[in-house]
């Protein structure tokens, strides 16, 4: 998909991530930026249109779709990390937290806007995934499984959506520098790295990128012997 002349919608664009992708599709010649945020006050990058919109939020997702009728790609970004494994007495709380932003507020996004992609003639989803995808560890548990169901659905989209012809692209990254890992000492990653890594590959019709270099070792290791899942994130 090109991003000349495309319409965007980009959850989670008040900064960030979010914010990066929103800058570079105006830089390459999208035509109009959505910019969803839970609070609209918060988008203040010029050139887009902000919008209110809290993914976990049905009524939000619904009035999205009924105001962006134009949206050629939908970007699924909004996310929450929060630190915790699955034997903690919050345990269940935090898991349900977890996959109500990062897996059902893309599958409601997508369930919204696929007829609306399918009427502008295909257009592109792209989903925000996480190496945590396909590794996992005590301090990113709930993170992790709601990566790896929002990589799941991701992946069944892709073939649902395929006879509308709406290419889904799911981005996996490692830690990427951002108000979401302050305070981590571990290897970052620059956003705008990330976006101009990512909006290339949608460009280049990819169904998956992987945006840094530890993302493409984690790949690699997933068929080894030991498999690189069996083994905590960073060990």
């Amino acid at each position: 998909m090109n991003l000349d002349n495309a319409t965007v919608l980009i959850t989670g664009a008040n900064r960030g991530l979010g914010l990066a992708f929103a800058r570079e599709a105006l830089a390459r010649g999208a035509r109009k930026v959505y910019a969803g945020a839970r609070d609209p006050a918060a988008i203040t990058l010029p050139g887009v249109v902000p919008i209110r919109l809290d993914v976990t939020n049905a009524d939000d997702v619904a009035a999205a779709a009924r105001a962006c009728g134009d949206v050629t790609l939908l970007i699924n970004n909004a996310g929450i990390a929060a630190p915790g494994g699955f034997i903690g007495d919050d345990s269940i709380a935090a898991a349900q937290r977890h996959l109500d932003t990062n897996f059902f507020g893309p599958l409601r996004l997508t369930q919204a806007f696929a007829p609306i992609l399918a009427a502008n003639g295909g257009g592109a989803i792209l989903n925000v995934l996480s190496i945590a995808s396909w590794i996992n560890s005590p301090t990113l548990g709930s993170y992790g499984m709601s990566k790896s169901a929002a990589w799941a659905m991701t992946n069944g989209t892709r073939l649902e959506l395929r006879e509308q012809k709406t290419q889904v692209l799911a981005l996996h990254v490692g830690f990427i520098d951002t108000d979401l890992t302050r305070g981590m000492d571990v290897p970052k990653t620059a956003p705008e790295a990330v976006v101009r890594t990512t909006f290339d590959a949608l460009e280049a019709g990819a169904s998956e990128v992987l945006a840094d270099e530890i993302t493409r070792q984690v790949h690699q290791g997933l068929s080894a012997n030991p498999a690189v899942y069996l083994k905590a994130i960073g060990e």
